[in-house]
């Protein structure tokens, strides 16, 4: 009888130790695709103002902290809650007197771990604001390695690094020593009341009114019950410690909201008009751009140029609708902002200065996980020729950020991305800076030979390939913007001539934009 009642009882714990546990990875996976969500959500200005160590840490460890607090406690309630109210039953039923005087020690274990509480949460705070740090100042060795390599500053920020990996490793130590080190301090002062018992219960004994047994099982109860309270005293302290972390991922856990993928997309020729348009990043800032007005259809190239910080990008960015604007900017009669997320990323692509390649193949940095035919794209961004010299062709693997492409290359393939799927309007910030001359005309050739269907806006500082477009707008620094064509800006604006005429001359033209 005595097996098959503990056989059932590990039964029972082995069941809700398992939903315990599956509990705890659903409650994971639920709160890692909340934040995801939440951060894929936000706007691409408040994105910018995130650090990305802190993303990091609240969405993998503090998650994982927060949802080991809970574990533990859901666990201890039925490991230690239960069984403590249990002994404490058995032992008042054997004698309440002994019982009440030997348990006034513990609850003062738990007062200690109450204590404790603003110190260990001030601590396990600073720790995981420094995890943070250490993670973005990660990326950031890691990113920019061969800068702080050719500039000489290799050792002096491995040495940076050091150092806060030592604040790292300090700031652990204050986070976890009291948390560790008061378990034995927590015993002992559960265990002061077993000095009650073995006075008061060996009176008692030697009187008559207990046997040596009954003794016995007494204080091997009240051992396991002094134990299960320091254990308790120890839980509030991870508890508190996991409150640090609920605090961090609680403003990232709103309510998850699906995208919205169903597609409403203007039928006929595409028609862009932008129309008193201004933008500005911060709200407290001046503007950007300034009164932009143009309007543009299917089958253009637009060209966009200026001098450097003139608002060039900030343009380019502004017409993909990331950022929000004033003004109006209307697709085919239709308000930019009144089309989904979904419906925008459908009708407009966007190449900036960066490829942003993954580590992954040339054709998957492309075709983003579908089936596409490459050939003609390829083909169209002279990057055909390129893969006839490595063996897997477009199943070559780029490496991380693609290094193991070369930085024309890299422009291509990014190129290639934004031109596969022939999208209403195409934006291409500087497209060429790390093409040759040749190249890029073959590839201004074919965009406007084989990109009829589409807008396309091209920025860029080299003027001569202004020559294809139909219409140009030129920014200056002053928040005003001239428009016209190649020959008539040529003709009429002094600042578009004396730039080209520069960059014909070869005498710093492209310092000059």
């Amino acid at each position: 009888l005595f097996v098959w009642f503990v056989a059932g009882i590990q039964l029972m714990r082995y069941f809700k130790r398992f939903f315990i546990r599956r509990f705890a990875n659903v409650t994971i996976a639920t709160m890692r695709r909340m934040i995801y969500n939440f951060i894929m959500h936000k706007n691409t200005g408040e994105l910018e103002k995130e650090n990305t160590g802190n993303l990091m840490t609240r969405a993998v460890s503090d998650v994982d902290i927060c949802e080991e607090g809970m574990r533990k406690f859901s666990t201890e309630v039925f490991d230690t809650g239960v069984l403590m109210v249990s002994y404490v039953i058995v032992l008042f039923a054997y004698d309440a007197k002994i019982t009440l005087l030997s348990i006034l020690f513990m609850p003062a274990a738990m007062l200690l771990a109450e204590a404790l509480k603003k110190t260990i949460y001030r601590y396990s705070s600073a720790y995981r604001k420094k995890s943070g740090e250490v993670a973005d100042l990660t990326f950031d060795q890691i990113d920019n390695s061969m800068l702080y390599r050719v500039t000489g500053m290799e050792t002096k920020n491995r040495q940076r690094y050091e150092r806060q990996l030592d604040d790292l490793e300090t700031s652990a130590i204050k986070a976890n020593i009291l948390e560790n080190s008061m378990q034995p301090i927590y015993n002992a002062i559960g265990m002061i009341g077993i000095l009650i018992v073995v006075y008061l219960g060996g009176n008692k004994t030697i009187e008559g009114g207990w046997t040596v047994g009954v003794f016995s099982t007494y204080s091997t109860m009240f051992i396991a019950l002094a134990l299960k309270a320091s254990k308790a005293s120890k839980l509030f302290n991870s508890v508190q410690k996991s409150q640090v972390s609920w605090k961090r991922i609680k403003p990232y856990l709103g309510e998850y909201v699906a995208k919205d993928e169903t597609l409403d997309l203007p039928s006929g020729k595409t028609v862009l008009e932008a129309s008193g348009l201004s933008l500005r990043y911060d709200p407290a800032a001046e503007d950007v751009i300034s009164n932009i007005s143009f309007s543009g259809k299917q089958g253009e190239i637009i060209g966009i140029t200026g001098q450097v910080a003139s608002g060039k990008t900030t343009l380019g960015l502004a017409l993909t609708g990331m950022y929000p604007y004033t003004g109006s900017i209307k697709i085919n009669g239709k308000e930019l902002k009144e089309y989904s997320e979904y419906e925008r990323s459908a009708m407009i692509a966007y190449l900036g200065h960066q490829p942003q390649l993954f580590s992954d193949t040339i054709y998957e940095n492309i075709a983003l996980g579908e089936e596409l035919d490459l050939d003609p794209v390829l083909k169209d961004v002279c990057l055909d020729e390129d893969l006839k010299d490595m063996p897997q062709g477009s199943g070559t693997l780029v490496g991380n950020a693609g290094i193991r492409l070369s930085g024309g290359q890299q422009a291509r393939v990014a190129l290639a991305r934004a031109l596969v799927k022939k999208p209403k309007i195409i934006i291409l910030d500087d497209p060429f800076s790390a093409i040759d001359m040749k190249t890029e005309q073959t590839i201004i050739k074919n965009l406007k030979s084989r990109y009829q269907e589409s807008l396309i806006i091209l920025i860029s500082h080299r003027l001569a390939v202004f020559s294809k477009t139909n219409q140009i707008i030129l920014l200056d620094n002053d928040k005003t913007a001239e428009y016209g064509t190649h020959e008539g800006l040529l003709k009429s604006s002094r600042l578009y001539s004396s730039i080209y005429r520069l960059q014909a001359l070869g005498e710093g033209g492209s310092d000059a934009l």
